[in-house]
C-alpha cells in the first residue's frame, strides 16, 4: 500500500437529516430496535405494559415472574381474577433470534401437563412473544394446528420429558396421553412486536420507556361555582382565612362570606382555578406516566413550601399568599411532568396538599 492508495474520507451528510435534537441525544434508535436492547425481564414487563393496553378485554392482567412459575408469564383474566373464569397467556421468549420450534417445545408441554394436573384451566388463547418475533417453521406450526399436535407428539420424548418439571419425568401415556389428544391446538399464536409497539403507545408507560415527549395536554375544567363543596377541606381552610381577614366572627364560615367582599371572592376563585388546574394534572398523568409520578411531584412541591407555610406569618392571608408565591418558583425539573406544569398546577397542589392535611391554610387545624 502506498500514499496515494490512502483517501481523506469527507461526510456527505443529506440536507435536512439533523436537527437539534440529534445534537443533544443522537440520531433516535427506532423502537423495534430499541426493544432488542431489553434484558429477559424488560421485556416481560414491557409485554405486560402492552398488555394493560387491551385492558377492555380483560378483568386484570398480572405477571408471574420467577421460578416455579409453571409455564405462565403475562396473565390477562378475562371475567374476574380467577382461572376458571377464563385467561389468556403471553409466554415472553427473550432470543437473540427469531423463536424456533425447539426453542418452545418445552413451553406447549408445560400448558398440557398442567392444565391435565388441575393447576389452571385451559387458556382461551396463548400467545407466543418475543423481540425477534417467530420464525418462518414455528410460524407455520401455528398456523396448522394438526401438524403441531403431531410435530410435539414426536418431539416430546426429546423435549418435554425432563424438561417440564425437575422432579419428575413426563411421559406421554395413559392420562395424559388421552388429555393430549383432547387438546385445543388452535389456542397457540404469536402476538407482532409492530402491534404490541402500536398499542402500548395507549399506555401511561410509553413516554418513560421510549422517550419522545408527552402529548397536548388538555384545558382544565374549571367546575361552576354552584358546584362548590364544603366536603373539600381546602375550602374549609380558605373561608376560615377570609374569615379572618375581614374580621367575621364565624366559628365555621360557609360561602355566604364571600358575598361580603369583592376582593374575598376574586381570591376564592384564583384559589379554585388552581386547585383544578392541578387536579386536570392528576388526570392527566394517569394517562400519560407511571403510577407515583404524579405523587412524586406533589412531593417536590411540599419540600419546596413547607418551611414558608409553616413560618410564623401576620394572618392567614399572608401565609397562604407566601406559599402560593413561593410554590410558583418551585423548580420541578426532575419530574417526568415538567414540560406539561405550570405554575398554577404548582400553586393549586398546595391546595391538594391541603385536602391530604400536609399543610394549613388556618390556624384552626381540622
Amino acid at each position: 500500500m502506498n500514499e496515494d492508495d490512502l483517501k481523506e474520507l469527507f461526510p456527505n451528510p443529506q440536507k435536512g437529516l439533523y436537527s437539534s435534537e440529534h445534537v443533544s441525544s443522537g440520531i433516535p434508535i427506532p423502537k423495534t430496535q430499541r426493544v432488542q436492547l431489553f434484558s429477559a425481564d424488560e421485556w416481560e414487563e414491557f409485554t405486560e405494559e402492552w398488555a394493560s393496553s387491551i385492558k377492555s378485554s380483560y378483568h386484570c392482567v398480572k405477571r408471574f415472574a420467577g421460578a416455579g412459575d409453571k409455564g405462565l408469564d403475562v396473565v390477562g383474566f378475562i371475567a374476574s381474577n380467577q382461572f376458571s373464569d377464563g385467561w389468556d397467556n403471553y409466554q415472553c421468549k427473550f432470543y437473540d433470534k427469531p423463536l424456533t420450534p425447539t426453542n418452545v417445545w418445552v413451553e406447549f408441554g408445560k400448558i398440557i401437563y398442567f392444565t391435565k394436573c388441575g393447576e389452571y384451566t385451559v387458556p382461551r388463547k396463548y400467545y407466543f412473544v418475543a423481540p425477534k418475533q417467530i420464525g418462518t417453521k414455528l410460524g407455520k406450526l401455528l398456523a396448522n394446528a394438526p401438524k403441531l399436535k403431531e410435530e410435539l407428539k414426536a418431539n416430546w420424548e426429546k423435549h418435554c420429558e425432563d424438561g417440564i418439571t425437575s422432579t419428575a419425568k413426563i411421559k406421554l401415556e395413559g392420562d395424559l396421553l388421552s388429555h393430549f389428544e383432547r387438546f385445543d391446538f388452535t389456542i397457540f399464536d404469536s402476538v407482532s412486536l409492530v402491534r404490541m409497539l402500536e398499542q402500548h403507545v395507549s399506555t401511561p408507560f410509553h413516554t418513560v420507556r421510549f422517550g419522545g415527549g408527552l402529548g397536548a395536554r388538555p384545558q382544565p375544567v374549571i367546575p361552576p361555582e354552584d358546584t362548590v363543596s364544603m366536603d373539600h377541606r381546602y375550602i374549609r381552610q380558605l373561608l376560615s382565612v377570609y374569615a379572618q381577614t375581614i374580621g367575621d366572627d364565624q366559628k365555621s364560615p360557609d360561602l355566604s362570606l364571600l358575598d361580603k367582599d369583592d376582593k374575598i371572592r376574586s381570591n376564592f376563585q384564583r384559589q379554585r382555578e388552581r386547585f383544578y388546574h392541578a387536579e386536570s394534572l392528576r388526570n392527566f398523568s394517569r394517562d400519560t406516566v407511571p403510577v407515583g409520578v404524579f405523587e412524586a411531584l406533589q412531593d417536590d412541591i411540599f419540600d419546596g413550601v413547607v418551611d414558608v407555610c409553616e413560618s410564623q406569618h401576620t394572618s392567614g392571608m399572608a401565609r397562604l399568599n407566601a406559599t402560593m408565591s413561593q410554590a410558583a418558583n418551585v423548580t420541578v425539573d426532575a419530574s417526568a411532568l415538567t414540560s406539561v406544569t405550570r405554575t398554577r398546577d404548582k400553586q393549586g397542589m398546595c391546595h391538594q396538599l391541603v385536602n391530604d392535611c400536609r399543610l394549613n391554610w388556618s390556624e384552626q387545624n381540622e
